[in-house]
């Protein structure tokens, strides 16, 4: 997977605009994509963005090799000169974005390029490919660990991911989110992540008994032993030849730093009750109770609810395809193009008849408006790129499209922050990604940032993405100048 070329992953229509470009237009004309979403996914408060270490890869490496050019060729819809510009591709422009791991919201660009046309268009599909799918399965993954309530959540997602690189990319997401580990090898390799994982039915099945499976998983596996304990009878049999083998290991003086069973099937909320009472009269009571079988964020919220004394959790198919949300939703919208005699960007707007898919134009940047005293975010203010606030002043926020909505902010009283950094300039690589297991503990404190109304599971509160009073007004005489009688 990692030796692959991905140039060509990108669709048809980005190669016939870049000819269309080539041969019609300035090729060097510079121009500014945002990439952003419209909704959050899975009616979640907010979103996690992830993906940037891949989509910083896949640009740093991107190159038509002569296989590529020969195969554009063989289509017989490209020019010559088209393809000579091709052989020699190399990206030359800037890119702007939000950090993984980031807290994010609606319209607010996660990533803006700022490059010849032709290069910009090229990346669309990648970009948006790329961090889609790593910003679903992070913001799916969110949930399932909030509703865990400071349980451990695993990534056991690989067997019923839609193919191996959902499953390698969709656990490292999730490892990003706050999962403790993940059961996918080569993900633990490519990013030095944990790797966790107990043993199937088919090893219980395997030996002449149950209680000689346990015994023998024991022997091998004494500083982590968790036992799968329903593959005959849950209660009558899994959970009291565990207890023997717990019971042989304790007397034999072996140290048990981390063991206990596991339930995979049958009602997990009685059966985890009556297993921690077996375990409990047994001397047993640090035991871990873990539990799989098709868990998701409102199932294990349900079972927290009914008094399940489960304190590990095992995630998979809806976790590593977010079953109920498949989507993440993203757009690559031309914001502006630099005007040649000036150098300034001319800003440009995509209307529509719904709102929400009207753009906001021009060279723009993110700021974030904290409570200075609670340090949660109050809101996201999108503005223009050389506009300055100062925490000094006041600072009047208003809804963009119900303007009658404001709220003033008294000096002193919030701080700002600037979200987008430098990834790109002049075609180089200036950003240093940060390891996963960073980025994890970098996310939890942004987590840590939003209100708990914004949190919940249902109905969240929805934190405000504002625009400034400069961009609400440049966006608003785009639109009046678009007006036909």
């Amino acid at each position: 997977m990692d030796q692959q070329n991905l140039t060509l992953l990108t669709d048809f229509y980005e190669l016939t605009m870049m000819q269309g470009y080539f041969k019609e237009k300035d090729a060097n004309e510079t121009v500014i994509f945002d990439m952003f979403y419209r909704s959050n996914p899975c009616d979640n408060g907010f979103a996690i963005c992830a993906g940037l270490e891949q989509a910083i890869d896949y640009v740093k490496n991107l190159h038509f090799d002569a296989e590529d050019v020969e195969y554009l060729r063989s289509l017989g819809i490209f020019g010559e000169d088209f393809l000579d510009y091709l052989a020699h591709f190399k990206f030359s422009g800037d890119i702007y974005a939000i950090p993984e791991g980031t807290v994010v919201f609606p319209r607010e660009p996660l990533v803006k390029v700022i490059a010849p046309i032709m290069e910009a268009q090229l990346i669309e599909t990648a970009l948006l490919n790329i961090i889609n799918h790593q910003s679903l399965i992070a913001t799916k993954t969110s949930r399932i660990v909030f509703a865990a309530q400071g349980d451990g959540v695993m990534e056991f997602g690989l067997r019923r991911a839609q193919g191996p690189d959902a499953g390698v990319y969709g656990a490292r997401a999730a490892m990003i989110a706050g999962c403790i580990g993940t059961s996918n090898v080569l993900c633990g390799k490519m990013f030095n992540v944990p790797i966790k994982g107990t043993h199937a039915h088919s090893w219980i099945m395997s030996f002449p008994d149950e209680l000689t499976a346990f015994r023998t998983y024991a022997k091998l596996y004494p500083t982590a032993c968790i036992l799968l304990v329903d593959t005959y009878d849950t209660l009558n049999s899994g959970i009291p030849n565990a207890i023997k083998v717990f019971t042989e290991m304790k007397e034999a003086g072996i140290p048990m730093p981390f063991y206990g069973i596991r339930l995979d099937s049958g009602d997990l909320a009685y059966l985890s009750k009556e297993a921690k009472k077996m375990l409990d009269a047994a001397g047993f009571p640090d035991a871990v109770i873990s539990a799989s079988n098709d868990l998701d964020e409102e199932l294990i919220n349900s079972l927290k609810l009914q008094g399940a004394t489960i304190n590990s959790w095992g995630v998979g198919t809806n976790l590593i395809t977010s079953k109920d949300c498949p989507s993440f939703g993203g757009v690559y919208k031309l914001a502006a193009i630099r005007d040649k005699a000036t150098g300034k960007f001319i800003p440009k707007i995509k209307l529509s008849e719904n709102t929400e898919k009207i753009t906001n134009p021009g060279d723009k940047t993110i700021k974030r408006i904290y409570n200075k005293e609670t340090g949660k975010i109050i809101a996201d203010l999108i503005c223009l790129t050389h506009e300055q606030f100062d925490e000094a002043n006041s600072l009047l926020l208003f809804d963009p499209v119900q303007t009658w909505k404001k709220t003033h902010l008294a000096p002193h009283s919030y701080t700002i922050r600037d979200l987008m950094t430098p990834v790109f300039l002049r075609g180089e690589c200036v950003y240093e990604t940060p390891t996963v297991m960073d980025i994890q503990a970098y996310c939890k404190t942004e987590l840590d940032t939003l209100w708990e109304e914004s949190r919940r599971l249902v109905n969240p509160h929805k934190v405000h993405v504002d625009l400034s009073h400069e961009l609400w007004h440049v966006k608003n005489q785009l639109l009046e100048s678009y007006h036909f009688n």
